[in-house]
């Protein structure tokens, strides 16, 4: 079958999606479910690349009232005088046929729309500037305004305040203009049109994300906090509002008094299908693509949340999976979550985790659950209060995930899937490296040992390290990726070495040795190779690693090279354990 729809990578536009034949999974739903369970203030809070801000798009073109409206363009010019209609852009959906309620709602009202993903700095005065340039480029929209008989000579002074910008294009409102930006530019609509506002809000939670990490949270929080009490609770031109974001800051924090406040979290039935693929829709997705025989890797890589009592897929990657396989880019899973990110969460969770904590990080990666009490309302500032808060920053940016729904104290939690397990190896890794650099002399008498051919000293040191670490023994891991864990310990102690030509997995002789090492200086190579030893079973590893680099000749290339000494090594790990026999030629 000749497939025509395109995937929509990177794509957040609903209109683009829905005009440049993408194909999209129907979450029209979301607006009927929106409409029957009114709220003043909605937040939705999900992990990221779930779809939050390809939902908020679809609001907007559904709600967004056509006549008289500017779109925005790229080049800064506007089609001036030009309407548009967005109701075909729901031919065929869910929402269409919700008849009614079309008729009521769809393009009917004004609507402001920003994601507060870039207003960060530096400094607080930084992200003032770009927080001013998000709000008034969407001011921008409205330049109709201006040509308005129904605003008078003084509300239009103030819509000119809102866009107003000097000869470098920064927009100047003043800061207490930008305390009241958001309130008066719905007002100024809602005059306009002779109908309340909907306010749209992606990604609330960033800057005061940013502001915590460059420490001017303080001043963020309440400039947050007015812009929003006067947005939402003073304001009488609101008909509603949505929110999303990966948090949910406490109420206390910024958003005091909204009594018609609601949130919808990952542990929440209602929305549950709304964010993310459903397993239906990723089996007609790989269907319709010509990759149902995926669907286990993509199950195993991809899957594994629970958002209420349903389980999801991650729709980021899925999409980019998908889109790869049609390239023939790629022919297996890969991890297309870790570069929208630093996953320095887990980094920070590492350097504070007390012995207890890092036990528990231990059974997670190796498969198992464990039971934590989670908070969902944090405010920044609870991040470094106690470590225990770590665990529920985890869990709503969706490193860990519920396994069953809950109804005590106690959430279980698992990782959801093989791609976070691959991160938490990684950023266990990276943290190791950091730890064993502040103890140099200790490293680099634990690496001497190999050149003395010191096996004793070599399997102290390296049951220290390994007690320090965080061990791999997942029943469902295949041996190659156990072995490749200690694997790369050993690459990360010897990398600190001066004058050591460390390779990994290089062609040596008949095979590829897993590790080698030449110093020339003292014209001494070294060749090791590492075997998971099953049950415990040291000796037999041991000797099976030996034999392996005697029959395949891995010191062929290092003999090659000039080494005049040549020290083999195998070594067999098992939990938090080595055994070490070595051969000198």
């Amino acid at each position: 079958m000749a497939m025509q729809t395109k995937l929509p990578m990177g794509i957040e536009n609903f209109r683009e999606i829905r005009t440049g034949g993408f194909y999209y999974i129907d979450k029209t739903g979301l607006i009927k479910t929106l409409l029957e369970n009114p709220g003043k203030v909605n937040l939705f809070t999900r992990p990221r690349r779930f779809g939050k801000t390809l939902n908020m798009s679809m609001l907007k073109y559904f709600f967004e009232a056509g006549r008289d409206v500017m779109p925005f363009n790229n080049d800064m010019t506007f089609n001036n005088g030009m309407s548009f209609d967005n109701s075909t852009l729901f031919d065929g959906l869910e929402i269409s046929k919700e008849k009614e309620l079309c008729e009521e709602y769809m393009g009917k009202f004004p609507v402001i729309s920003i994601t507060l993903k870039g207003a960060t700095g530096e400094n607080f005065e930084d992200a003032k500037v770009m927080l001013r340039r998000i709000i008034g480029k969407e001011a921008m929209r409205f330049r109709f305004l201006l040509e308005s008989d129904r605003i008078d000579d003084a509300e239009r002074s103030q819509y000119e305040a809102l866009v107003s910008m000097d000869k470098t294009g920064a927009f100047t409102m003043s800061d207490e203009l930008l305390k009241d930006s958001m309130q008066m530019l719905s007002y100024l609509l809602q005059k306009h049109y002779g109908q309340e506002v909907i306010m749209l809000i992606d990604e609330y939670d960033v800057p005061l994300d940013k502001a915590y990490q460059s420490g001017y949270y303080d001043s963020m929080v309440e400039l947050v906090r007015i812009l929003f009490g006067n947005a939402f609770k003073t304001n009488d031109s609101l008909k509603f509002a949505v929110l999303t974001g990966c948090l949910r800051i406490s109420k206390e924090s910024i958003f005091t008094g909204l009594n018609n406040f609601k949130v919808y979290t990952v542990k929440d039935v209602r929305y549950k299908e709304y964010f993310g693929f459903t397993d239906l829709e990723v089996r007609q997705m790989l269907k319709y693509y010509g990759f149902s025989d995926q669907y286990d890797a993509v199950k195993e890589w991809y899957d594994g949340y629970l958002f209420g009592n349903l389980g999801i897929y991650c729709p980021w990657d899925v999409i980019n999976y998908c889109g790869d396989l049609r390239d023939g880019s790629v022919a297996e899973p890969q991890n297309y979550w870790v570069n929208t990110s630093s996953n320095d969460i887990i980094r920070r969770f590492l350097s504070r985790a007390k012995t207890s904590d890092r036990n528990d990080i231990e059974q997670l990666i190796n498969g198992n659950s464990i039971k934590k009490i989670i908070r969902q309302e944090l405010t920044y500032r609870d991040l470094d209060s106690d470590s225990d808060n770590l665990w529920s920053i985890l869990f709503t940016t969706g490193y860990l995930t519920q396994r069953n729904v809950q109804t005590g104290e106690l959430t279980e939690l698992v990782i959801p899937n093989r791609e976070i397990q691959w991160i938490f190896i990684r950023q266990i890794r990276e943290w190791f490296k950091w730890e064993t650099e502040k103890n140099m002399e200790k490293l680099e008498n634990f690496c001497s040992a190999f050149l003395e051919n010191d096996t004793a000293a070599i399997e102290e040191g390296f049951n220290a390290y390994l007690k320090k670490t965080i061990s791999i023994r997942d029943t469902n891991v295949r041996k190659e990726m156990k072995e490749n864990f200690y694997h790369g310990i050993l690459l990360g102690l010897f990398g600190n070495m001066d004058g050591w030509n460390v390779r990994s997995n290089a062609e040596s002789g008949d095979g590829y040795s897993d590790i080698s090492i030449e110093i020339e200086d003292q014209e001494t190579g070294i060749v090791i190779e590492l075997k998971y030893a099953e049950n415990a079973s040291f000796d037999t590893a041991c000797r099976e690693a030996l034999k392996q680099i005697n029959d395949q000749n891995y010191g062929e290339k290092l003999v090659d090279d000039g080494m005049t000494t040549i020290r083999k090594y195998g070594i067999a790990c098992y939990k938090r354990r080595c055994k070490v026999i070595s051969e000198e030629k």
